[in-house]
């Protein structure tokens, strides 16, 4: 039995690698849609037979599912304009909207297909190490989402609109303050004269010790061992930015608190 074919409304660095993905093992990705025509062109370049889209009325497309790959807030916008044909199968990508923000949509079939990953055009990814988290509405969009997720990835999970947004918060936290950290830190070396790469080694061993043993078991520094002669030094090293002095001293003493009873 064939595939259903899929629509993409978005064109950013998720659906640049998802719509490849679910193209190439044979759900075909017929049409794409996006507010920027330029950038839909180039992710049909990538596809096999797909073609851009100019408007949100889907009502004779071919499609069956339509994957709404869009920032956050133009997410219920889209919800509510868009036309679809019968029995569509209508999803977002989103960890952090609900699921009923796509109640607006003329279609009972919705859900939730949320892949955990960061996304960059030029960094290619393998969905199969990738896990999707998956809410749906009704049990013809679970099939579907359950199908589909597990075609390009080995670790899909059903999950709540509340775990979901616990979960991207703690990614947030995760991955995107992270690499803010790290912009920080190069920041500051090149300021001084220092290559980046000499960081390189610490950053790979901090991230293999968090991962190995726990990042409450792997925290050093300063901070967790209470040496507020250090932390002061370092505090009025950066004062000639108030910003990053002040990031320094709150998240200081988030780590005194989360230890001093250790």
């Amino acid at each position: 039995m064939a595939l259903p074919s899929i629509s993409f409304i978005g064109s950013g660095n998720l659906a640049w690698h998802l719509a490849p993905a679910l193209d190439n093992i044979g759900y075909s990705v017929k049409e794409v849609y996006s507010q920027n025509p330029r950038n839909a062109k180039q992710l049909t370049g990538r596809l096999y037979q797909a073609e851009v889209k100019a408007t949100l009325d889907f009502s004779t497309s071919p499609s069956q599912i339509f994957i709404i790959a869009v920032s956050d807030d133009a997410i219920k916008s889209i919800a509510q304009d868009i036309i679809l044909p019968d029995e569509a199968v209508l999803l977002h990508t989103s960890g952090s909207q609900p699921l009923s923000v796509l109640g607006y949509a003329a279609t009972p079939h919705i859900g939730v297909f949320y892949p955990l990953q960061t996304f960059s055009k030029t960094k290619k990814v393998d969905f199969r190490n990738i896990p999707i988290f998956i809410e749906t509405e009704t049990e013809e969009a679970e099939a579907i989402c359950l199908k589909m997720a597990k075609q390009i990835s080995n670790d899909v999970k059903r999950i709540s609109s509340n775990e979901r947004k616990a979960l991207h918060v703690a990614a947030v936290f995760a991955s995107n303050f992270a690499n803010h950290m790290l912009t920080i830190s190069k920041d500051l070396l090149l300021k001084n004269g220092l290559s980046f790469d000499l960081l390189k080694p610490l950053i790979s061993e901090t991230l293999n010790k968090g991962l190995s043993i726990g990042p409450e078991n792997s925290q050093t520094g300063p901070a967790k061992r209470g040496d507020f002669e250090i932390l002061d030094k370092h505090v009025e090293f950066l004062q000639y930015d108030e910003s990053l002095a002040a990031i320094y001293r709150l998240i200081s003493q988030h780590i005194i608190d989360r230890y001093e009873t250790d």
